[in-house]
């Protein structure tokens, strides 16, 4: 048990990393995890954790600068803020209008309004541009009506970071298909390649999806079904996808997990018309990663995973694991399965937890980013 509490914790770690850009890594942008990862571990129940964490992880590797406003955004003029969308180097000017829209209105009412806006480009950082403004809802959340203003600039951070790096994949998902979540996985075709998956290779083939066979088809091959259940189906699906791919680089299909689970974060607290697009085009990216990331179905839905973690400790170990891994993607992971688990009880959610552990690089051992090298997607 932390001997502080999870608000003080993540606002202390929030002022300790207020310096820091939106991403990181000499000669690379990888997204900026260190809000995500310590509003995680202090969910893990590791509060007391969280300030030692804060070194290691700003330790690990430079951020980049932020990006300074240049021009200010008009939220109620389209001509204004639309061609900003993708455009990293407006970074300043997305936080600025949020901070200041959420100096004027409530973090529901601005977060409602932004949604819709931004979910097309829901693949925005390989999904981290959802994932830090879900971390940050569910902090809000826990201070109820007396956020500070530390929680309310990191909304604003985590909804800058998607807005520009907003990325649309091609085509319009829709909830109109026959199957169910573990059908439409199970049908999509996964190509082969010579020479087997390259660093690169995940990063043609976002660039190529439209062209792959099964892409477009998957678009509207998934049912309709409870926002519920079906983030649990996915997160179910995708820990077992991590587990039946141990050739794959480490950390990408973590978000196979991660995003759905960041999205039950907040759909509480949405409109429930926007509940059924915001599945499809989860469902949409979940494709991508497949598509991207794997060659075939390799251990998929096997027992081969148990011969991985014989020695899985029990769940209540695993957080304190994590915080002692150290890697921000095993943290975050790890408390998303903790939590799908708590929900729907298959031990898939904690193997995968722990494969990761021995899969990722631990956060003081170098070697890079999750154990991934540079040019890795």
């Amino acid at each position: 048990m932390g001997s502080i509490s999870y608000s003080d914790a993540v606002n202390d770690a929030l002022e300790r990393m207020a310096d820091l850009g939106y991403e990181r890594g000499q000669g690379v942008d990888l997204a900026n995890h260190g809000p995500m990862g310590a509003e995680a571990l202090a969910l893990l129940g590791q509060e007391s954790e969280v300030v030692r964490w804060v070194g290691r992880y700003r330790r690990a590797m430079e951020h980049h600068e932020p990006p300074a406003a240049r021009f200010a955004l008009d939220p109620a003029d389209d001509s204004s803020w639309r061609p900003a969308l993708g455009a990293f180097r407006r970074a300043g000017d997305w936080e600025r209008l949020f901070v200041r829209e959420l100096a004027e209105a409530h973090w529901r009412e601005v977060l409602v309004r932004w949604w819709p806006r931004l979910l097309p480009g829901l693949f925005a950082g390989l999904t981290h541009g959802l994932i830090r403004t879900a971390h940050a809802v569910r902090s809000l959340y826990a201070a109820a009506d007396k956020p500070t203003l530390l929680q309310l600039v990191e909304l604003a951070r985590g909804l800058a970071y998607w807005a520009a790096r907003y990325t649309e994949l091609p085509g319009h998902p829709r909830l109109l298909g026959p199957y169910r979540l573990s059908t439409a996985v199970d049908v999509l075709p996964r190509v082969a390649l010579d020479g087997g998956l390259e660093p690169g290779t995940a990063r043609n083939r976002l660039d190529t999806l439209a062209e792959l066979p099964g892409y477009s088809e998957s678009l509207e091959c998934l049912a309709p079904e409870q926002a519920p259940r079906l983030l649990s189906e996915m997160t179910e699906r995708f820990a077992d996808v991590y587990l039946g791919h141990p050739e794959v680089y480490p950390v990408p299909l973590i978000h196979g997990v991660t995003a759905p689970a960041a999205v039950r974060l907040v759909l509480p607290h949405l409109p429930h018309e926007l509940h059924e697009p915001t599945l499809a085009r989860l469902w949409q990216v979940q494709t991508a990663f497949l598509l991207a990331f794997t060659v075939d179905r390799r251990n998929e839905c096997t027992a081969a995973w148990q011969t991985e973690v014989q020695d899985l400790p029990p769940t209540y170990e695993l957080g304190a694991l994590a915080a002692e891994h150290g890697d921000e993607h095993v943290i975050k992971f790890t408390e998303a399965c903790l939590r799908e688990y708590a929900l729907r009880p298959n031990r898939r959610y904690l193997a995968a937890a722990f494969a990761a552990q021995r899969r990722i690089t631990p956060l003081d051992a170098g070697g890079g980013v999750g154990g991934l090298r540079p040019d890795t997607p």
